[in-house]
């Protein structure tokens, strides 16, 4: 009996080290094939450069859908098709302007409209300001709000050594600043952006009207202009000459892009991966998210490449209207749920393009516990932690309608929002040995669920 014990002890030990050597080998041809062979970069700087910002229902946008889609030919999938979705249609509409005027000088402040902000009228909106530094604040002071524009100087918090810490701290700002002044009868409100970079450069990003509440006009400056507004406003009254011109088309057609991969025993479960292809417009989206979507793209022709014949089905999809709607993954879930399709694992990167340090997990308890036993086959590769909660916006409707566990890829936070949402995020801020990390710690991944399931 301890003989026979021993021996299936044994056994057991030894088919264990027996497979995580294979999958180490396995995760190596993948990190191999990226390192040697990869198109990712040359895929980014086609999508950056020769078609540039995807501003949701934008000429670049639709040209961005067609690129999506030939590329998927191009990278071997067996199946490529537009999953069609109904999105919003928000125009700029012009240049952003504010000048901020004292008795005897004149200043041009660097702005941004924030998305999906209402226009101030061809005439613009000229009125003193106020400086707010919290919404604590503005309760506080809701009897001077009145016919000014609001000045939110709420800053990244520098203590978060996890940037995306800071940034949900701050964004309630930008998303809900607007209303929240409205209420107390502001005309418009400047946010000060949403980055702790040290340039001068606005960022945009949504934000989200009350519906019960006037629409005002909002914009977004740059620190450095903060920083000014900040200094003078302490000491002498600024009034803002403001003029922006964002508006609302009808709603309209767009796509999720979809890519496949066929199972070969289970064909009809499902392993979703993918970013967002809409970017905001003043620049390229070369990190957000131009590196989620050429990193997508890059596992479906890695995997083919291979030879890999996965078990179950996976889609690469690059979901439409991330920015200013998460219209297309709110589609792809609620189709799914539609036809009864079983998805059993979700990855979504939306992140940048940086040194990849984990993964974000939000599963049962003992499926995070099984991805973190995988830790030590992504070591070699940069990922040492799978933080617990967590999974990225365009997964996150999977989850909800569908229970899927979901993650997200969590690269080196620090540079992200240097970039975000701002005129400086091109091609050129992308490094290629950061970008392609980043895609075979997704690949390994997904082969390890793929091979072992959740």
């Amino acid at each position: 009996m301890r003989k026979l014990i021993f021996g299936c002890f044994a056994f057991f030990i030894y088919s264990r080290c027996f497979s995580q050597a294979d999958d180490s080998l396995m995760i190596r041809h993948i990190a191999d094939e990226i390192l040697l062979h990869g198109k990712e970069y040359d895929n980014l700087h086609d999508l950056t450069k020769n078609i540039g910002a995807r501003l949701t229902a934008s000429p670049g946008f639709y040209k961005a859908e067609q690129w999506g889609l030939k590329t998927f030919q191009q990278s071997g999938a067996d199946r490529y098709w537009f999953q069609e979705c109904m999105v919003p249609h928000w125009l700029r509409g012009g240049r952003d302007e504010a000048i901020a005027n004292m008795a005897t000088q004149k200043k041009n402040l660097d702005v941004i409209a924030l998305g999906n902000s209402l226009g101030t009228g061809a005439k613009g909106i000229k009125a003193d300001v106020i400086e707010i530094r919290s919404f604590e604040e503005l309760e506080k002071r809701k009897d001077e709000v009145k016919g000014k524009i609001v000045f939110y100087n709420y800053k990244f918090n520098p203590t978060f050594i996890n940037t995306f810490q800071a940034y949900g701290n701050a964004v309630p700002y930008r998303s809900a600043g607007a209303s929240r002044a409205a209420k107390y009868g502001a005309l418009a409100v400047i946010v000060r952006s949403m980055t702790h970079s040290t340039d001068n450069n606005p960022h945009t990003g949504s934000l989200t009207y009350d519906t019960t509440l006037p629409k005002i006009p909002a914009i977004a400056v740059g620190l450095k202009d903060a920083d000014w507004l900040d200094s003078v406003l302490s000491q002498k009254a600024i009034t803002v000459s403001l003029k922006t011109n964002g508006h609302f088309l009808p709603d309209t057609i767009g796509h999720n892009v979809i890519g496949e991969l066929t199972g070969s025993e289970f064909p009809d479960q499902y392993i979703t991966v993918g970013g967002h292809l809409d970017s905001w417009d003043p620049a390229e989206g070369a990190n957000d998210d131009g590196a989620g979507v050429v990193q997508t793209i890059e596992v479906l022709r890695t995997f083919k490449a291979l030879g890999y014949k996965p078990k179950h089905t996976i889609r690469f999809v690059l979901f439409a209207n991330e920015e200013n709607g998460l219209r297309g993954g709110t589609k792809y879930a609620d189709e799914a749920k539609a036809k009864n399709e079983k998805h059993i694992f979700a990855l979504e990167t939306d992140a940048g393009s940086f040194t990849p340090r984990g993964f974000n997990f939000g599963g049962t308890p003992e499926q995070l516990q099984k991805v973190r036993n995988w830790i030590p086959l992504l070591l070699p590769y940069g990922v040492y932690q799978i933080n617990d909660g967590g999974g990225g916006s365009d997964v996150g409707p999977l989850k909800t309608n569908l229970n899927t566990p979901v993650s997200e890829l969590l690269p080196d936070s620090q540079k992200y929002f240097d970039y975000h949402h701002a005129r400086n995020d091109v091609f050129e801020n992308v490094n290629k040995r950061e970008l392609e990390l980043g895609t075979i710690n997704m690949a390994a991944l997904i082969y390890l669920v793929d091979k072992y399931g959740l």
